[in-house]
């Protein structure tokens, strides 16, 4: 069988497991092939299909995400690393990139909360080259690929990586204030109906944050302005129903909030200032 053939057949597959099977049987045969999706539909698509071809196609018809089974996602134009310790970082979290480009000047100091992959800090360092950056993350594994990623991309020398976990006292004792509050917290209800790709396989910790989602929000906007200089912004992700409720926690604790939406006009982010 060729690889084109192997392609259409496994993309017929997929067909029941989600709505991107031609896609996802594409960058699985790039990964195989070892080259890049678009090497392979101009150069190999007639060339026999590798054998190991197969075996992460039974993966992913068990729902395991393509980005984990490749071991890479793409974010704001970047190739991260990503493994199961972090989750996945998806198109609509890219809306915080662009509130924080913004909100920013030329220079100054990023911080972003919950990192995973580092996504956050290092798209949005890779377009601010006079800034510097710090990533917390409860998770170790979490916390090595994003450092990994860092690296990757040059930002090493600007950028520090530290387990931090917001929930216990002093966590951010000697981190300084920044002019710019990154975070993507956990913000999903915990009996939520999420599909089996994402419930079975990113990490718990990082999605579900109790009976409303709203739990580590109620946490952690407390804490912001001590971490804030006097011009400083924070910028939080919220689920689509959720602009009201962080809203209200927001003005609470003293900010004010401007509401982004991502491409398909839904609430996706929060400027607290």
């Amino acid at each position: 069988m060729t690889v084109g053939e192997a392609i259409r057949a496994a993309a017929s597959r997929l067909v029941a497991t989600g709505d991107t099977a031609r896609l996802d049987s594409e960058l699985l045969m790039a990964h195989a092939l070892g080259m890049s999706r678009s090497a392979m539909l101009l150069k190999a698509m007639r060339d026999p299909a590798p054998d190991d071809f197969a075996g992460l196609i039974d993966r992913r018809a068990a729902h395991e995400p393509v980005a984990y089974i490749i071991g890479s996602a793409e974010f704001y134009g970047l190739t991260l690393a990503v493994t199961r310790d972090t989750l996945i970082p998806r198109g609509d979290s890219e809306t915080l990139i662009v509130a924080a480009l913004e909100r920013s000047g030329a220079q100054g100091r990023a911080i972003d909360l919950g990192t995973g992959t580092g996504a956050l800090l290092c798209a949005f360092l890779t377009e601010r080259p006079q800034w510097q950056g710090v990533g917390i993350d409860a998770s170790v594994g979490a916390l090595a690929v994003a450092a990994g990623n860092a690296a990757a991309l040059g930002l090493a020398p600007r950028s520090a990586w530290h387990q931090r976990d917001w929930h216990n006292p002093g966590w951010a004792d000697d981190l300084g204030v920044f002019d710019l509050i990154l975070c993507n917290p956990p913000y999903v209800e915990s009996n939520a109906a999420l599909d089996p790709q994402v419930r079975d396989h990113e990490p718990a910790s990082a999605l579900f944050a109790g009976p409303e989602g709203l739990d580590d929000y109620r946490v952690l906007i407390p804490q912001l302005r001590n971490l804030l200089t006097s011009q400083g912004a924070a910028i939080l992700e919220i689920g689509v129903d959720q602009a009201g409720s962080v809203g209200a926690l927001a003005q609470a604790s003293g900010f004010a909030s401007v509401l982004h939406r991502d491409l398909a006009g839904r609430p996706r982010a929060l400027v607290l200032v």
